[in-house]
């Protein structure tokens, strides 16, 4: 009975303690109270704690049961730097912090990336690493969300010096930088043009290791930073490096470096670079821009660098063929007078390949809607001719002859004392065996079907029978022309022949070609009067050169200052200062500067004595 009450007593006095904890009151107790105080145990050793959970994170020493404080003193007792909690964060960003993971933590990064969120991306990496995760743990980045957080301090303005005390923090969270680690270091290196730092930064990812190698972006920041402050050199090692290493070189950092080598007059570097392109899978579609593209053939004609304007005209004709093929398609055409400028570099540095592409660009610029201007035909007769390929120069000639035979009267165009000579020259290169070698070929394509039959290309054989003197094979072609071939000679075949004898003396034979072809009906042009008085003037008759010039001006035709300054030379030798005062007249009267013949009269009044022997 009376532990029954005992029980009762202590259950009521429980109840009215919760209930009613204010209310005091006392209760006679029956039972012996026993003491509730510790008693200290008898001399026994302390156990050791298990090891630290929470080792590898740097804040493992703040209070996590309260991660969020505004004391000054926290904020400098933390590692994250750039005034980590200065402002108030936002509670949506606290909340988010202390409620998503690693994972979950870059799908935000992501999403915010997108809207250029980076002052909360930025304030809520640094609230998350200060949170527990769900093992209560310290939140502890990998090296992929350390880079967002380094991508936004970057887009926030960081400076270089910024982001490198940041990729030094990284060994705190036991983390290594990779290749985009230092990325983005370079980046704010060529925001503010530090070469010098960019270098050294590159070279230490070189010694680091695989995860931190350079890749094709990282040598691209460098190089575009180092031709952007025109340090030629050390953007050409870079660019070498980048090939060797097989990476892709970048189309900005590829038509800086063309721009660069042709600004400087490194085009041997250039022409290097871009034959390690070509070779490359990667690089093999690189191509500059359009205009970039004209500069570079433009500059490397003026340097004779046939291998470059090669190239360019190779790049020329990929725009050509993308802008057909694009839609709306965008018809691209390379420039004639362009054209006829690589020829003639062509013909000065012997490249077949260089003549055969010039041409082929430019009869996919013209689409078959007209023939080529009569220069075009010229330059590339040229180019063949010193390429001595005498063959192709008159196949040309021929599709010269075919665009514009009806033109050979006004315009003089199938001269060969003008605008054939060089094929002249190439047929009498090896004297007679070349002339009688393209006569013959000539002579069995008047016999082909359909047969080629040019009186245009026996002229320039009757000259270059003429040039090495060889009247026999000269009058011999020329009549060739009427009876073998069944040809009318021209005025330029007549002019020829006289040339041929004018040359060895023979200016009554010459004279009688003219009278013949005016008895004809031919016209003479002002080269056969031109002709005429150079052969006068070879047998010192200066009186009948002076005769052929009033003849001249008669028909119509002014003599040139050259005709003028042989007269006047022989003139003054022969010491007909009547004649001379004539040759002055012409000169005033067609308004020609006639130089001076002091050097030449020094040598001509020169005394020879044995005074000084």
């Amino acid at each position: 009975m009376a532990s029954q009450m005992s029980i009762l007593i202590r259950t009521r006095a429980l109840l009215r303690n919760t209930l009613y904890p204010n209310l005091k009151s006392a209760s006679i107790s029956t039972s012996t109270v026993l003491s509730q105080e510790p008693q200290l145990a008898e001399s026994t050793q302390p156990s050791p704690l298990p090891p630290n959970p929470a080792t590898g994170s740097p804040l493992y020493n703040e209070n996590w049961r309260n991660p969020v404080q505004n004391s000054a003193t926290e904020v400098t007792q933390s590692l994250v730097p750039l005034g980590f909690l200065k402002h108030s964060p936002n509670s949506r960003i606290q909340a988010m912090s202390q409620m998503v993971d690693g994972q979950a933590l870059m799908n935000v990064f992501a999403d915010w990336m997108t809207s250029q969120r980076w002052s909360d991306m930025r304030q809520l990496f640094e609230l998350w690493i200060r949170s527990l995760d769900k093992n209560g743990k310290p939140n502890k980045p990998d090296v992929s969300l350390y880079n967002h957080y380094l991508r936004a301090n970057l887009m926030m303005g960081g400076t270089a010096a910024d982001l490198l005390d940041l990729v030094a923090q990284m060994e705190d969270f036991a983390i290594l930088p990779n290749t985009a680690s230092f990325n983005l270091v370079l980046k704010a290196m060529y925001q503010a043009k530090e070469t010098e730092a960019a270098e050294k930064l590159l070279q230490r990812m070189l010694q680091t290791g695989k995860e931190s190698l350079p890749d094709d972006e990282s040598y691209a920041l460098l190089t575009g930073m180092l031709f952007l402050t025109e340090q030629i050199d050390a953007a050409l090692k870079y660019v070498d490096m980048t090939l060797k290493s097989g990476y892709m070189l970048h189309m900005r950092e590829f038509s800086d470096c063309v721009r660069s080598c042709v600004n400087k007059g490194r085009l041997d570097a250039l022409v290097s670079i871009i034959e390690k392109c070509k070779t490359m899978d990667q690089n093999k579609a690189l191509c500059p821009p359009w205009n970039l593209c004209i500069f570079i053939a433009e500059v490397a004609m003026q340097e004779d660098n046939s291998k470059l304007v090669f190239y360019s005209l190779e790049f020329m004709a990929r725009w050509i063929a993308r802008g057909e093929i694009a839609r709306p398609p965008v018809l691209l055409s390379a420039d004639e007078g362009l054209v006829v400028s690589v020829l003639g570099t062509a013909a000065r540095t012997y490249n077949q390949t260089l003549l055969d592409a010039s041409w082929a660009i430019l009869i996919r610029s013209l689409r078959k809607k007209k023939s080529p201007n009569p220069e075009t035909f010229l330059g590339k007769i040229y180019a063949h001719a010193s390429l001595g390929d005498l063959q192709r120069a008159f196949s040309t000639l021929r599709e010269f002859e075919t665009a514009y035979g009806n033109y050979i009267e006004d315009l003089e165009l199938f001269s060969p004392f003008t605008s054939l000579y060089p094929l002249v020259m190439a047929c009498c290169k090896n004297g007679f065996e070349t002339l009688d070698s393209v006569y013959f070929q000539l002579e069995n394509l008047s016999r082909s079907d359909p047969p080629y039959k040019s009186v245009a290309a026996l002229n320039c054989v009757i000259l270059g029978c003429a040039n090495i003197w060889d009247l026999d094979r000269a009058y011999q072609t020329f009549e060739a022309i009427g009876a073998s071939f069944g040809l009318t000679p021209d005025i330029h075949s007549y002019n020829a022949l006289m040339y041929a004898f004018g040359k060895l003396k023979k200016t009554f034979e010459a004279s009688r070609v003219f009278e013949h072809l005016v008895t004809l009906g031919v016209k003479p042009n002002a080269m056969s009067y031109s002709l005429l008085v150079d052969a006068h003037l070879i047998n010192r008759d200066q009186k009948a050169a002076i005769s052929i010039i009033d003849d001249m001006i008669t028909a119509g035709f002014a003599p040139s200052r050259e005709t003028l300054k042989k007269v006047r030379r022989r003139c003054m030798r022969e010491m007909d200062y009547e004649s001379d005062d004539r040759v002055e007249a012409f000169a005033k009267k067609f308004m020609i500067r006639m130089a001076t013949e002091k050097r030449r009269d020094m040598l001509f009044n020169l005394q020879y004595s044995t005074d000084y022997a």
